[in-house]
């Protein structure tokens, strides 16, 4: 049980940051204040992705990972 809930925290986590690199990225601010805050969710990103791996694999992880930054991201002309 305590193994989901942390899969679960951490996907929850993940899908928060790649939200907020999706404001920084379209959103109103530009410029260096704005790249400074998409690396350091990318940071942030990373370091879940590492503890997610350890509950369910390396693959599985991207496979969330990239399920989640899609949905977060995706493709903005969309």
């Amino acid at each position: 049980m305590y193994q989901q809930s942390e899969v679960t925290r951490l996907r929850q986590q993940i899908a928060a940051e790649c939200q907020a690199m999706n404001q920084a990225l379209y959103g109103f601010v530009s410029g260096a204040a704005a790249h400074s805050f998409i690396v350091a969710r990318l940071n942030r990103v990373g370091v879940c992705c590492n503890q997610l791996e350890k509950h369910v694999g390396e693959q599985e992880a991207t496979r969330i990972l990239c399920e989640l930054y899609d949905a977060a991201i995706g493709d903005p002309g969309r």
